[in-house]
This record gives structure tokens, C-alpha cells and sequence, in this order.
């Protein structure tokens, strides 16, 4: 029943069509690379996160056998002679 026909009115229409579709082709291109650009930050994001968490452990470690060691010297060298205090006055008299 109908023909379809086509003027100077159905080409601009089309015209515009096009661009509309080619604007929306641009605007589902950059949201997909936003949306992967955000993936890979939340991704380093989590990997920051833990090794921030693994460092703290190593640390709370380290402080232990340091404090360990601390105490080790320190038996040390109350134990051994060369560390003891003298007391001056009493070897004068």
C-alpha cells in the first residue's frame, strides 16, 4: 500500500540516523573502556591492598624478633663481666 519514497526530507532523516548512531557507537565505546579502566584500578587496587597487608605482618614479625633479640643482648650482657657497673668509690678506700 504504501511506496516507500524517498526525497530530500528521508535522506537528512537518515543523515541524522547516522549520526546518532555513530554518536551512540562512540558513547558504548568509552563507557567499555571507562568500565575496563575501572576494573584494572580496582584490580591494583586489591593487589596494593595486599601486599600493604603482608608488609604489616613482616613488620609485626620483625618487631617480635627484634624485642627477642633486644632481650637476648641484654642477658648478655648482664652476664657478662665487662658489661657489670662498677662502683668507684668502694674500690678507692
Amino acid at each position: 500500500l504504501f511506496s516507500k519514497v524517498e526525497g530530500p526530507h528521508s535522506t537528512m532523516m537518515n543523515a541524522d540516523m547516522d549520526a546518532v548512531e555513530a554518536e551512540n557507537q562512540v558513547e558504548l565505546e568509552e563507557k567499555t573502556r571507562l568500565i575496563n579502566q575501572v576494573l584494572e584500578l580496582q584490580h591494583t587496587l586489591e593487589d596494593l591492598s595486599a601486599r600493604v597487608d603482608a608488609v604489616k605482618e613482616e613488620n609485626l614479625k620483625l618487631k617480635s624478633e627484634n624485642q627477642v633479640l633486644g632481650q637476648y643482648i641484654e642477658n648478655l650482657m648482664s652476664a657478662s663481666s665487662v658489661f657489670q657497673t662498677t662502683d668507684t668509690k668502694s674500690k678507692r678506700k
